[in-house]
């Protein structure tokens, strides 16, 4: 008898990428659905007025909203029920 989870040891998970930069950029707009875009939000770091500031982002790229700090801008994000992502 075999066991249907001999080959688990076999996983390499070294295989498994994340796509790059470049490749996240040639997504379409089906793609980012397809990804959960909708869900997806990043934070990004600005200045406003020559004072610190995080910009909030939809996954594609549309501005939704600034805080004045990570934290506040993290918790916004996660309010409306989505991830949020640093990027830098």
């Amino acid at each position: 008898m075999t066991d249907d989870h001999d080959d688990i040891e076999d996983f390499d998970d070294t295989a498994v990428m994340m796509p790059s930069a470049i490749e996240l950029r040639r997504l379409s707009p089906l793609d980012w659905a397809r990804f959960g875009a909708q869900s997806m939000a990043y934070a990004r770091p600005v200045m406003v007025d020559g004072k610190a500031a995080v910009a909030i982002h939809a996954a594609d790229g549309t501005p939704i909203g600034a805080a004045p700090t990570l934290a506040l801008a993290t918790a916004a994000i996660r309010q409306h029920g989505m991830g949020a992502a640093l990027v830098h």
